[in-house]
């Protein structure tokens, strides 16, 4: 993936650091940015599109994920995940992803993450609710 610049988003989430994502390297161990992805994609679903992650009966579940590292990350910092969705389909979306540093104009890494979207009761997929569909169209980066 290229090294993405803050243009390439559509919303950003904040999220500070914390001491136990340093490595022995003394940066952000790299399994440490997939929870930063999946934190600011949940916090937007939650806060823009009103998903009920506790009673809710669509979930939305991670089938694929990959990350590019550009420049390291360490504790304390305070980041911003920016987001994108270049594919929204029926039950799954497609979300571009970039890790800043507050203020930064370039990402110093960019992942990608699908998520699909299923009954909770039978883990089965369906059709993206329209209020989650409303919030992710705003994120879309056509």
């Amino acid at each position: 993936m290229e090294h993405p610049g803050r243009e390439h988003f559509r919303h950003f989430q904040p999220i500070t650091t914390r001491w136990h994502d340093n490595d022995l390297y003394g940066h952000v161990n790299n399994v440490v940015y997939y929870s930063f992805f999946d934190s600011a994609v949940n916090s937007y679903l939650i806060e823009q599109g009103g998903l009920d992650i506790h009673q809710g009966e669509v979930i939305a579940f991670v089938v694929n994920s990959s990350c590019d590292y550009f420049a390291s990350i360490a504790f304390p910092e305070c980041i911003e995940v920016g987001l994108a969705v270049s594919k929204l389909g029926n039950s799954s979306v497609h979300y571009t992803l970039g890790i800043f540093k507050a203020g930064q104009a370039q990402a110093c890494a960019a992942g990608r993450f699908v998520h699909v979207f299923v009954e909770r009761a039978s883990n089965r997929p369906v059709a993206i609710p329209e209020p989650l569909r409303a919030a992710l169209s705003r994120l879309r980066c056509d």
